[in-house]
């Protein structure tokens, strides 16, 4: 929200840090964002009192409890530098809100602050941006971890000499200026074990009054600002070395993708501190969207991966990842890595070039459009004009973009045959060497297998001698007849054969069994079905001669009557003959 114009800026005098009085509780804050970061959100008010008190003098008295605030704190320390909230107190809630009267530092924000720390409108919006890598101790750091009814941690000096004893925190400046390595026997180790073994010798000392002035020195050292100033956090520092080494594995395919400027570099790892996924898998132009990691977390993760992972080399704005095993002549950078880094700077910085171009030939499309609309010829002609001014420039641009491209694959093309005739040396050479060995000479190759054949015959001989003796004093004979092994196979056989032929006569009565079977079933189904129909016959034969039968006796019948009508008058005898045809 931006100020209104009559509103007048209160502008505050800048203040020397190591002096400046502690901000008002009106000052803004990270403390919303603060609280809901672990181990914050799941300490308990009263707990956090006790961690936030001033519990220096424990180390004494209560040495467990002791170790266990500081555990706490050097958690908690690396969840507010990985976060980016260490100081965000500095950022004002919006642009043109006065904030504190901070001088402007170098590397405290990505935001921008003027004279008196007013954050500017152009960077209000962006993400914070504390260092990621770096603690930045002193009373900056008190106010961003400040929380409402708990106040400011008071041990913080206390919570940093024990983390640079167990080197867990280092100064900045010698992080950097160190030639060993953090890992380096005569460096971690040796002081890991002062630490755990001298410190309660140390107590038992100062139990006894042998020793505890430097105690008592320790202690005005933490509070009166000794402490402040920038400490490397190890462990952020080797999570963040392990994503980097992770993305660069999956971005590397040829020579070229292990060469990158400072840049370059900052822009394509920003990711590492987010676990971006995109950029595991090697998605250049999404990670050009995001801020590029901060110079100095870039500092100290080259200084780490280069020193102590030994996977890079750095020469001034050089930067070539390398096999951590190989050998030192690999591990410099050459005129050909130069040339072509300076290849790859060229194809990028064209691309940009290409789309700053596209973006102008559209805005001026736009232009153009507008002034058409508001019927302004002239307006939208000069628009078209510069639009077609760079239409040529992109095309020239696309030319230019297209030849370096094409030059840098036939480089890399040429870089990738140059490492494979190197792959085909070195295994000539092994295969020479082992081939070279005195052990497959040709002339000991065979005395070899016909010594082989010798000891293998002397073992069959010795073998055969054992089980010999063996049997004898066992009685048991290894003689054999092979007459009698040959008739007992053969009885064997016959017998075999003898069961098969019975097995098959009992198949095939079996089957003829049931052929008869079949066949007087049909029989008998026959004669039935013949009997049927003789009797169905016989029923009918007698049917019809009693009907014939039947027939006769009415002839007979009427046989008599006509003799009877002979004898009756002649009338009534046609009447009896009609009646008689009719029934």
């Amino acid at each position: 929200m931006s100020r209104p114009p009559s509103t007048p800026v209160r502008r505050a005098a800048p203040r020397n840090p190591a002096t400046a009085l502690p901000q008002t509780p009106s000052t803004p804050t990270a403390t919303s964002g603060l609280t809901a970061l672990p181990p914050f959100s799941t300490t308990s008010t009263a707990r956090l009192q006790a961690l936030y008190s001033d519990f220096s003098r424990q180390k004494n008295s209560n040495p467990d409890a002791y170790a266990s605030n500081v555990d706490w704190w050097r958690r908690a320390l690396e969840v507010v530098v990985a976060s980016g909230l260490q100081l965000q107190h500095l950022r004002a809630p919006a642009a043109g809100t006065l904030g504190t009267a901070t001088p402007r530092r170098k590397g405290w924000a990505s935001g921008d602050y003027d004279e008196v720390g007013i954050l500017t409108a152009s960077s209000s919006s962006e993400a914070p941006t504390g260092d990621r890598l770096v603690l930045h101790a002193g009373r900056d750091l008190m106010e961003s971890v400040k929380i409402p009814k708990v106040g400011k941690p008071l041990a913080l000096g206390a919570v940093l000499s024990e983390l640079r004893s167990t080197r867990t925190a280092y100064p900045f400046s010698e992080f950097l200026s160190s030639k060993a390595s953090v890992y380096d026997p005569g460096w971690l180790p040796g002081r890991i074990a002062a630490y755990v073994v001298g410190r309660p010798l140390w107590w038992a000392l100062q139990q006894m009054g042998v020793s505890g002035s430097s105690s008592r020195q320790t202690t005005d050292h933490t509070k009166d600002g000794g402490w402040w100033g920038m400490y490397v956090l190890l462990p952020l520092v080797e999570k963040a070395a392990d994503e980097v080494v992770k993305m660069q594995e999956a971005r590397m395919a040829s020579p070229g993708d292990g060469l990158y400027t400072l840049d370059s570099f900052r822009q394509t790892f920003a990711g590492v501190f987010d676990g971006d996924e995109d950029d595991h898998e090697g998605h250049e132009g999404e990670s050009e969207e995001r801020p590029p990691m901060r110079e100095r977390d870039a500092e100290v993760l080259l200084k780490f991966l280069e020193r102590d992972r030994g996977v890079l080399v750095v020469d001034k704005e050089v930067i070539k990842f390398v096999d951590k095993n190989a050998a030192p002549d690999e591990r410099t950078i050459t005129a050909v890595d130069r040339g072509i880094l300076e290849l790859k700077s060229a194809i990028r910085n064209l691309h940009m070039q290409v789309d700053l171009v596209q973006r102008k030939i559209d805005e001026c499309t736009r232009k153009a459009s507008a002034a058409l609309q508001q019927k302004r010829k002239p307006v939208a002609l000069s628009h078209l004009r510069a639009r077609k001014q760079l239409e040529d420039l992109l095309n020239k641009r696309l030319g230019s973009l297209h030849t370096l491209e094409s030059t840098y694959i036939t480089v890399e093309t040429a870089a990738g045959d140059v490492e494979i005739m190197k792959s085909y040396e070195s295994s000539t050479a092994t295969l020479r060497g082992i081939l070279a060995h005195p052990s497959l000479a040709r002339s000991n190759v065979d005395r070899t297998l016909e010594a082989l054949a010798e000891a293998n015959a002397d073992t069959r001989e010795v073998d055969d001698a054992v089980r010999m003796s063996g049997d004898i004093s066992t009685g048991v004979s290894d003689a054999v007849d092979e007459d009698d092994l040959e008739a007992e196979l053969r009885a064997m056989v016959k017998e075999t054969e003898d069961q098969a032929e019975q097995a098959r006569e009992r198949a095939f009565v079996e089957r003829t069994q049931a052929q008869r079977d079949a066949k007087e079933r049909e029989r008998k189904m026959d004669r039935q079905r013949r009997g049927s129909e003789n009797r169905d016959m016989v029923r009918d034969t007698e049917g019809e001669e009693a009907r014939l039968q039947r027939r006769l006796d009415e002839i007979r019948r009427m046989q008599v009557g006509d003799r009877a009508e002979t004898s009756a008058p002649h009338g009534q005898g046609r009447e009896k003959a009609r009646a008689v045809e009719a029934s």
